[in-house]
């Protein structure tokens, strides 16, 4: 073998080892950024989850609105890369117990009674105004001594949070907003933000408020993440007070 042809040989070799050690770094990162996705959506390979719906206001019982649908949507990719099935349900015909399966629970309190049953578990320091009288408070979401007001076309909060009694259990992901469009917002943010996210609480539950801009405009594209109130959502009422 003279050298030219040795050359040849070793470069070919060379690249060969170059490109099985790339394509093993990007396999083995890409392994473990779905296995931390997984954990933190609960999700593992195989498994199943409950996507639960609310019910249109002024619709009838079994209706869903529009932006309501495109939330499932902006979730099901989330739980289509990790492997996962999604089984959707109904918001009162829904019969689990925490921690059972991975959920996302979708609405507020006044078209989604499995909210309510979340809020007053796992979160007893939240208050929603469910009234249905015209005013300032109306829709209003409530955590310790801030007050979170609706601007109808103009300011929309939502409530994100993550929800856990402890190890081994799947979460609840509860996405409580004034209107459907920023419970689509909040299923944006989700989808855009997880990894962000599962750094920061990793297994942990927490509780955001987020707000919408100018909803009019430009729908659920402008969000923003107002505040962490995880601290005061677990607090009950009585004893903030």
């Amino acid at each position: 073998m003279n050298d030219d042809v040795r050359n040849i040989v070793l470069g070919v070799m060379a690249t060969a080892l170059s490109g099985g050690f790339g394509w093993f770094a990007r396999t083995y990162l890409w392994q473990r950024a779905l296995r931390r996705k997984q954990a933190f959506l609960g999700l593992p390979t195989g498994s199943d989850c409950l996507f639960v719906v609310n019910r249109q206001m002024g619709g009838t019982e079994s209706s869903l609105h529009r932006n309501d649908a495109f939330a499932l949507l902006e979730i099901s990719a989330l739980i289509k890369d990790c492997g996962a099935n999604v089984q959707i349900v109904t918001h009162d015909g829904t019969r689990q117990g925490f921690g059972e399966r991975a959920e996302f629970c979708v609405g507020g309190p006044v078209s989604n009674a499995r909210t309510t049953a979340h809020l007053s578990s796992m979160l007893p320091g939240v208050r929603v105004d469910t009234s249905s009288e015209r005013g300032p408070d109306r829709g209003a979401i409530c955590v310790g001594s801030e007050t979170y007001r609706w601007e109808a076309g103009s300011v929309e909060y939502v409530l994100l949070a993550r929800l856990t009694t402890g190890r081994g259990t799947r979460p609840v992901f509860l996405l409580s907003g004034q209107t459907a469009n920023s419970n689509q917002a909040a299923a944006r943010y989700l989808a855009r933000h997880h990894r962000r996210l599962a750094r920061k609480y990793g297994g942990d539950s927490f509780c955001l408020v987020l707000k919408v801009i100018n909803s009019d405009a430009y729908g659920p594209d402008v969000t923003e993440l107002v505040a962490d109130v995880s601290a005061a959502a677990r607090t009950p009422v009585e004893a903030a007070a």
